[in-house]
């Protein structure tokens, strides 16, 4: 099974392709998306869809992972990454089926990467460097963040909360 996170932002999004035998993990692909700092939001965020789409078409994945938002302190921060978030569901929405796409919470990231709800950034990443039998923990912070999500999914059973897409 192929499993495609995505960590979602506006200035970076994470992705991170991961294939899953139901025993083992290995990284297919894993990066960033990145938008300009000063380019209008409509222009942004029609990048992000776009660049999802390629990602999505590049490696044909059998579920898609996205991480759920959490309550920022900065409100305009939060709208934006959320308008972010929203395109790059969107895009997976008009690649995949229903049965195909979940959303998962950085608690629940943390607990099934980590074994622990609260772990922190660096456990996370040291983690998906092992788990994925890497030499080096993932940079960026994003793609790292992305690839956490897809093993999320894959170790859960895929029981994250699934979309229902119309």
């Amino acid at each position: 099974m192929t499993i495609l996170g995505i960590d979602p932002g506006l200035a970076t999004v994470g992705f991170g392709v991961i294939s899953s035998d139901g025993r083992s993990l290995r990284p297919v692909e894993y990066g960033v998306i990145t938008t300009p700092a000063g380019t209008p939001l409509p222009r942004r965020l029609s990048m992000i869809y776009h660049d999802v789409q390629e990602v999505i078409a590049a490696f044909r994945p059998d579920a898609i992972a996205l991480e759920e938002l959490f309550f920022y302190h900065n409100v305009t921060t939060a709208i934006d990454v959320a308008q972010a978030r929203g395109v790059a569901l969107i895009a997976a929405a008009n690649a995949v089926t229903d049965s195909q796409l979940f959303e998962y919470t950085p608690m629940q990231v943390k607990l099934a990467v980590c074994g622990y709800g609260h772990a922190d950034k660096l456990q996370v990443q040291q983690m998906v460097k092992t788990l994925l039998h890497l030499d080096d923990i993932i940079r960026p912070d994003d793609a790292a963040d992305a690839c956490a999500i897809a093993i999320c999914h894959a170790n859960t059973g895929m029981n994250g909360a699934q979309y229902t897409i119309r």
